[in-house]
This record gives C-alpha cells, structure tokens and sequence, in this order.
C-alpha cells in the first residue's frame, strides 16, 4: 500500500506518515485499542535499554524520564506535573482514588453509566465492603441516557463516574455540564478520558473536574503497561488514599518503614517503583501529540468519521451510535453480520487492522489516516462480511 496518496481534501498531516513504519503494509484503523509504534517511541525505548545496558542502572535518569510522562501528560489536559500521578493502568489508577473515598457514611452511592468500560464500573462495586452502592445511567442502542444523570445523581452521591468517550462508539459526553450536576449535589466527578485523550481536547480547569484517568496506548500512540491520574489541586490535599506504596512518599529514599508521610500534590497517589521503560515510550508518544496539536487532529478526524459514515451508508451498513462526527470521538461503530471477531481476522487479510467489540466493528482512524484508507477499510469490511 502507498505511503502517501494524492486526495482531495489535502492530507494536513501527510508529512508525519513517515514517523509510522506500519503505514507501509498495513491500515491500522484500530487506535481507540492499540495505536501503530512511531519511530520515536522506537528510539525511546532503545534510548531507555541502552542506559540499562551501558550504565547497570540509572535511577536518576529512569526517574526523570517518568516525571517527564508526567509533565506531558499534564500539558495535554491542561494540567500541572504536580496534578499527575503515575501508575501501571487505570483500574490501577481508578482503584487508588476510589480507596481515598469514604463510603461510610449516607453519602455511599457511585453513580456509573453502562457506557463505561468495565474496570470503572467494577472498581465502583468493589467497595460494597467498604459501603459503597452504584447506580446506573442507562446506555440504549449506543447512546447514553443523559437525562437519567439528574435523577441518579443526588444528595447521597460520593462520586459521578463519567467515560467522555464511550469505549464502544466513541460517543462523547458533555464533561462540564455532568461536573457541574455532580457538584450541585456535592459528589465528586471522576473522567475517564482513555479514549479520548490525543484525538479530542480536554482541559480539566475548564471542565472543573476532580479526577481523571487515561492511559496512552490508544490515541496517545504508547505503550501499554502505564496510565496516569490527575487530581484537582485543593483537593488532593484532603484524600489519603489506602492503595499506596513507597513512592507515595513525601521523602520515599528515607525507607522508613514505620511512618506514612504523603507526598505533595497527586504524588501521593503514586504507589510503588515506577514502570521506567513505559515512560520513556509514553514521554515521547505524548510529545508527538502534542507537536501535531490535538485541535488539529480533532478536526482531522471529523473528516475522518465524516467519510466513514457516509460510506457505511452508501455500502448498506449500520452505524451504532452517533453518526455525527461533532458528538463522538475517532471511533465508528459498524454493526457485523456474524461474529465480529472472525471479521475483523479477516480484514486483516486485506491489510486493514480494526477493533471487535461484542456485535461491531470498530473503526478508529488518527491524523496519519488518510480518507482513501477510510474507503479501502470500509471495503475490507464488506468483503469480510461477505467472505
């Protein structure tokens, strides 16, 4: 397949093409679960092996490359590094906020839409030892109930948890105003932004969040195996949380067993040694984002889900959810005849690497894809269908 095609409108990211060898023989339209590996991320996980190998260790280095994940993944949601914390997946990042929480008492309830991706929802019901009852904003035929949220949410509410992108069709929500319900009745609102991040601008001050939680394997281009959670400042001071380790300490390298001294800022929610090899991929994986500019990709992308709606359309095929690319993220769920998994095997066979989930095929392109792509996945679908 060509490394660069000739189309109308113009590519605005066609240059970047190159940093993705994959683009060469294949189409990787699967980025809301496993975005390609850019020639960067490359570089930075041989620069971190190479350290390994020439030095035996370099703590001071791997430390400072961590708190460099940190700092870019601050400056993608409009945050400080002193926000961030860093962990190995966001159920592990979800699991540490919700351990800050009191469920004790009559404000126990965790409201959750059936939007979410399971490990939200099934760290919300693992504090049922420790109080906690859920309740649920209904999802139907891909759309979330949003109205429901003024009925669930109410004065006994400890904790709103909002996907802004749902993990099957990319639909978002509308952050602020659920913030904003959440804060009226004195909950907590809790984001999880994983498949958004890097396609869709987030700013955490303007949405007045209190915590978000992503990972950067999909949008972000990286690795798995790291996450991060942002705490509101004023906030963080007030939550202890008792998922922890070492390095939730104010002075970790003291090794003093005996006391729990809380690092400052979201910090303290780190637990223990840092996964330094994914922090290098993720440091460079979030930079390149953030030189391409995520209000470029945003727009990119809607022509993207633009075209992939109006050619399941002209093919005969059915989208679940949104089918305006304004209220959804990269992600276009096309409805299979089959079983979705043995389809998306078979697009392979025709160079095109989609995403399964349950009864669609996902279709989630990024800033390199390029509209003829879109066409050629659509047809790879039908001829799966078919096959």
């Amino acid at each position: 397949m060509p490394n660069t095609v000739v189309e109308s409108p113009a590519h605005p990211f066609g240059a970047w093409r190159v940093q993705f060898p994959l683009l060469e023989r294949a189409i990787p339209m699967n980025n809301c679960s496993q975005g390609p590996q850019s020639l960067r991320a490359r570089a930075a996980a041989l620069a971190f092996l190479d350290t390994w190998n020439e030095r035996g260790m370099d703590w001071d280095e791997w430390l400072e490359a961590v708190q460099g994940a940190k700092a870019a993944f601050a400056a993608l949601i409009n945050a400080s590094v002193h926000d961030i914390a860093v962990f190995s997946s966001v159920s592990d990042a979800t699991s540490a906020f919700m351990s800050a929480l009191d469920f004790s008492g009559d404000r126990n309830v965790v409201v959750a839409s059936e939007a979410e991706f399971p490990t939200i929802g099934h760290v919300a019901l693992a504090q049922a030892p420790r109080g906690a009852q859920v309740r649920w904003v209904s999802l139907r035929d891909g759309h979330i109930d949003r109205g429901e949220y003024h009925t669930m949410v109410r004065e006994d509410t400890r904790v709103v948890c909002a996907t802004h992108a749902h993990f099957v069709t990319g639909a978002l929500q509308d952050i602020t105003a659920i913030t904003q319900l959440a804060h009226s009745r004195g909950a907590l609102a809790l984001v999880d932004a994983y498949q958004s991040i890097g396609a869709v601008p987030i700013d955490v001050v303007r949405w007045g969040v209190d915590a978000l939680v992503a990972g950067t394997q999909k949008y972000l281009l990286g690795t798995p195996g790291i996450a991060f959670l942002y705490v509101r400042p004023g906030l963080v001071e007030q939550l202890h949380p008792t998922v922890t380790g070492w390095f939730g300490r104010a002075q970790p390298f003291a090794f003093d067993v005996g006391r729990l001294d809380w690092a400052l800022g979201a910090a303290r929610f780190d637990t223990g040694t840092p996964p330094a090899i994914n922090a290098y991929i993720a440091r460079a994986s979030m930079e390149l984002i953030g030189e391409v500019g995520v209000a470029g990709i945003r727009e990119w992308t809607q022509a993207l889900s633009d075209r992939l709606v109006r050619g399941a359309h002209v093919r005969g095929l059915a989208v679940l959810g949104p089918v305006d690319a304004a209220a959804k993220g990269p992600t276009t769920a096309l409805i299979v005849d089959g079983d979705s998994g043995v389809i998306e095997r078979r697009m392979r066979e025709r160079g095109v690497i989609a995403s399964a989930r349950g009864p669609v095929v996902r279709l989630a392109p990024h800033f390199f894809t390029t509209l003829d792509e879109c066409d050629q996945a659509l047809d790879a679908l039908v001829w799966a269908m078919r096959a």
